[in-house]
């Protein structure tokens, strides 16, 4: 990387910057934890901090809607002229809770480089991509005197709760957010050899299932076998969710899928797959099962899911009760991919439940939140300049993938009409959401490089409008 923009800049700063990443993730700011709030705008003033000293201008937290404190944060530096491009770079600096905490080989909170890796809850997830970040802005602000866009960043606090402010605030700050291209590194590659861009994340649905059956819990030895037992109606629903393919049996559920494009559908043929490897990484499973007809590497990625994350009702103490359980429920998380949409797959399965539970049968479903699939066009002009950035790093063109998880994209692209750029680093052993999370430091330093080649790539192309 010697003759890339900021590869000797990044070597010389080595040091400060390693010591700046530990110090941020010091910081617990878990989200879903209300007692962590002061934690979380904590975090944000550190990152507000932060981008004040690499030279970024107007830095401001933003409060949300939320009541509880976790604000975003803002910081521009917009001297690069109205003809080059506006560049909004999206992160967040919420984390995951860290439990189980015995797990962990050493504290969540106190980081660690070993083995080439820095080992921290928010390691990879997501302030160590956020940093690499801020740090190339630094770093071409330090060796030019200036950057070759019109730079923004927005690094939200509530991520990993849903983003359920998160629409809100883009439409309240929609003009001060206004960009081109909006870059996200909060996603992966496939190897440390084998580069990779998101081009796609999908959506999610979750909803939460409650059914009575009886006013109160009942002796199984007086009525048992006589009337209706929530918890095995439940187990019946549970099961008739998936056909003896695997495919999700919601009418309509798989109407609007997209096909893949050809640029994706190439790459999907030559991603390198290891079933052990894989079935290893997700804790040493001893077997994979999925839809009939399509690879695993399908299943986490192109295909639509509904996964049952859990189950409750009767009694679940030590020894046993005998009872017939008046109220039991489960929970659903539906991943959905292009070009499924959120309400239309929660009214489907709202009909679906409503056709199998028997009359009289109370039922409740809650909605857990949602946000809709994202995906970027291959064909893009900005797509081609961040390809040719990460060929410029890791020395071989990226293949295209389409990320499992979900985030806020779909509402950052949609709502600031702009094309999405994921230029994310993460790999598929970092532990995300587990203990040990991980930063491999060697992807992080050419995620750094990265980030100065794709600025200096989209000021070069100019202003060429969304898609």
């Amino acid at each position: 990387m010697a003759d890339l923009l900021l590869s000797s800049w990044a070597d010389r700063e080595r040091e400060r910057i390693t010591a700046a990443l530990l110090d941020w993730l010091r910081i617990p700011s878990i989200s879903a934890h209300p007692d962590r709030a002061d934690d979380v705008r904590r975090s944000a003033e550190h990152l507000a901090a932060s981008l004040r000293d690499a030279g970024l201008e107007h830095v401001e937290l933003l409060p949300t809607a939320s009541g509880r404190g976790l604000p975003a944060v803002y910081a521009d530096w917009l001297h690069a002229g109205p003809d080059a491009p506006t560049v909004l770079v999206y992160g967040h600096h919420d984390v995951q809770p860290v439990d189980p905490l015995d797990e962990w080989g050493s504290p969540p909170f106190e980081p660690v480089i070993v083995d080439g890796e820095c080992r921290a809850r928010g390691a990879i997830d997501d302030k160590g991509q956020v940093l690499y970040e801020l740090e190339a802005a630094r770093g071409l602000l330090a060796e030019t005197g200036s950057l070759p866009v019109n730079l923004k960043f927005l690094v939200e606090g509530e991520e990993e709760i849903g983003s359920v402010h998160f629409e809100q605030l883009l439409s309240d700050e929609r003009e001060r957010l206004s960009a081109d291209v909006i870059v996200v590194s909060d996603t992966g590659m496939l190897a440390p050899e084998v580069p990779s861009a998101t081009v796609s994340m999908r959506g999610l649905v979750g909803v939460d299932v409650t059914v009575r059956t009886a006013a109160l819990d009942l002796h199984s030895g007086m009525w048992g076998g006589a009337v209706p037992n929530a918890a095995r109606l439940v187990a019946q629903l549970v099961a008739a969710l998936h056909d003896e393919g695997n495919r999700v049996t919601i009418p309509g559920f798989y109407d609007r899928v997209a096909a893949l494009t050809d640029p994706e559908s190439a790459s999907l043929a030559v991603q390198p797959f290891d079933e052990d490897e894989f079935r290893r990484q997700a804790g040493g499973v001893p077997f994979l099962e999925g839809e009939a007809g399509f690879s695993p590497l399908e299943h986490v990625g192109t295909r639509p899911t509904a996964e049952v994350v859990g189950i409750h009702g009767g009694y679940g103490g030590p020894g046993i009760k005998t009872i017939v359980p008046a109220t039991a429920g489960f929970k659903v998380a539906m991943r959905l991919v292009p070009d499924q949409r959120p309400e239309e797959i929660e009214g489907a399965f709202r009909a679906w439940l409503g056709e199998r539970v028997p009359a009289g049968v109370e039922v409740a479903v809650t909605p857990e939140g949602g946000v809709a699939p994202a995906r970027t066009p291959v064909e893009h002009p900005y797509v081609a300049a961040l390809a040719d950035a990460i060929t410029a790093v890791w020395g071989r063109e990226p293949l295209w993938t389409r990320e499992g998880g979900s985030g806020p994209e779909e509402a950052l692209g949609r709502v600031l009409a702009a094309p999405v750029l994921f230029l994310g680093v993460g790999l598929p052993g970092d532990r995300i959401h587990a203990p040990n999370e991980r930063m491999v430091m060697e992807q992080f330093w050419k995620g750094l490089v990265a980030a100065g080649e794709l600025l200096d790539r989209l000021g070069r192309l100019g202003r060429v409008g969304a898609s």
